[in-house]
């Protein structure tokens, strides 16, 4: 029997929520397996992680933890893990690399353009580019930190003028119903329609309880979910994933099945808020089911190499 290490925290803007995911899974996986919590001060491997018996189940979220880092670091010191490798892992992190592969593959995207925080974009080519509004998001992020969005020439100005540094990504408004669903081995689960109060699906409305509605399964024609559960497979395929993912979509039209993919999330939240849980219990998962699923492979994999 694998021996599971959780890995939550890190140094990054969301190391307290993947504290919060990491006590979840490990509640969850302990029923299974003799499962070890490990909260991480330093972006490094901790000491002690045998590779003949131990399997990493990363409840990590933002830079570390998504972008690549760690799974080369596990892939280094051939541990075991769950989750997408660190090539998949950082074509989804940097979202115009994850973009391009999507759009190449006939996959529908919104329209941006992306700039260095030393070389900012003009203000005014934003508001003549995407006169219906404009997502301003750091272009190698998650969880929606630093997301803005304008309506407005000068509100754009104003957005732009406050970003000091990083790379950043400025994508056309697209007016729509937000929904997000999970992948699993490649095939999707159920849909989840996200109601956030305002309107905008920020880092506040995403993690606190009772500001944002769902809806799972998602009311939508079954040619509009049929339609995204294809283009939710196919862009877990052409990007890389392995395991499990999430992939959030804007619906524009229900009638005439029109949606643009918004991104993927390799390392998808697993709080009591967080939407893959929800997408996964459509199709029968309760949490801890779909804890033991998502290391499964992982385990398969370890013992292949024995």
């Amino acid at each position: 029997m694998a021996k599971i290490k959780v890995f939550c925290g890190g140094i990054s803007p969301e190391s307290e929520v993947s504290k919060v995911s990491g006590k979840y899974v490990f509640e969850a996986l302990q029923k299974f397996y003799d499962t070890q919590l490990i909260t991480l001060e330093k972006n490094e491997l901790p000491e002690g992680i045998d590779n003949k018996t131990c399997v990493v189940f990363p409840a990590m979220h933002g830079d570390y933890g998504e972008d690549g880092t760690l799974q080369k670091q596990l892939d280094n010191a051939k541990i075991s893990y769950a989750g997408c490798d660190s090539l998949s892992s950082r074509t989804c992190m940097v979202k115009p690399a994850s973009k391009a592969l999507m759009k190449f593959a006939g996959l529908p995207v919104a329209d941006a353009v992306e700039f260095e925080a030393s070389k900012k974009i003009d203000a005014q080519a934003v508001a003549k580019l995407f006169p219906t509004g404009a997502v301003i998001k750091p272009a190698d992020k998650g969880s929606s930190v630093g997301l803005v969005i304008t309506n407005s020439e000068d509100e754009t100005k104003q957005a732009i003028e406050k970003i000091t540094e990083g790379y950043w990504l400025v994508e056309e408004r697209v007016i729509g119903r937000e929904f997000s669903i999970g992948v699993i081995d490649g095939k999707a689960a159920g849909l989840v329609e996200i109601i956030p109060d305002g309107g905008v699906y920020d880092f506040k409305r995403k993690y606190t309880a009772g500001s944002t509605r769902y809806e799972f399964p998602a009311k939508v024609s079954q040619k509009t979910l049929d339609a995204i559960k294809n283009a939710a497979e196919k862009a877990f395929e052409v990007c890389g994933c392995r395991d499990f993912a999430r992939v959030d979509f804007i619906l524009k039209s229900d009638e005439l099945s029109d949606f643009i993919i918004l991104e993927i999330n390799t390392l998808p939240g697993m709080t009591p808020t967080s939407l893959l849980p929800k997408s996964a219990s459509c199709i029968g998962y309760d949490f801890d089911t779909l804890c033991k699923k998502m290391v499964q492979n992982a385990i398969e994999r370890l013992n292949e190499c024995q």
